[in-house]
């Protein structure tokens, strides 16, 4: 699903080049559920960002499903990065005025998906993230737990071929993280694609493969 061949990103400050990434070698399988760990300004957020189809390398290909991102305008890498990644931020990233039930409809509203199935999906998709009794509440009436629980939601509405969680237990407590964290098990145990950034340590209980970034570089696969 993700093949990455010596990707570098290079970025120019004016007075210096930053290298943020280093010739990194990355494949994904359909299945995997991958964990990038690495300490601040390791280069996980470029990473990230370039996997999400929100930047590009400087240098390398970067191939998703088959497509070759370089070769793609911005129009057409917002279709794709629609169309295959379910996006999961450390601050959920939630329309305070709107309730969970209109977070999570949000993407289908986007793709045109009609009134009825789109009722469907999104009662569906609350009920699997365990907040079937919570789709009228709004952001400010949920717990840090339960706001990722409908960010997770609304990463699935759409069926993305890959979920990519950044940093999706940073603002919670230990207990929610946990619960986090098994929410995401429970996905990926059925079938779902997941790539995870963190600096969390305590990912490495969950995940069945650990990739360590330090310096822009690849420093652990397995």
């Amino acid at each position: 699903m993700i093949q990455m061949e010596n990707i570098k990103k290079i970025y120019d400050t004016g007075k210096i080049e930053v290298e943020a990434l280093r010739g990194v070698d990355l494949h994904v399988k359909k299945g995997d559920f991958i964990t990038v760990i690495g300490p601040s300004g390791s280069g996980k957020s470029t990473l990230m960002n370039i996997m999400g189809c929100l930047d590009k390398p400087s240098t390398g290909e970067y191939r998703l499903n088959g497509q070759n991102i370089q070769n793609l305008n911005d129009n057409e890498l917002s279709e794709l990065r629609n169309k295959e990644i379910g996006f999961v931020f450390q601050n959920f990233n939630l329309l305070p005025y709107a309730s969970a039930y209109e977070n999570v409809e949000m993407p289908l509203l986007f793709a045109g998906i009609g009134g009825k199935k789109r009722r469907q999906k999104v009662e569906s998709i609350l009920n699997k993230v365990g907040l079937g009794d919570r789709m009228d509440h709004k952001p400010n009436e949920l717990s840090g737990g339960q706001k990722q629980r409908v960010a997770i939601a609304r990463a699935l509405v759409n069926n993305p071929n890959i979920i990519l969680a950044d940093e999706p237990t940073g603002n919670l407590d230990t207990k929610s993280g946990k619960e986090i964290m098994e929410l995401f098990v429970n996905l990926w145990k059925e079938g779902n694609t997941i790539i995870m950034i963190t600096h969390d340590p305590r990912a490495r209980d969950y995940t069945d493969n650990i990739v360590t970034i330090t310096d822009g570089r690849i420093t652990e696969n397995n």
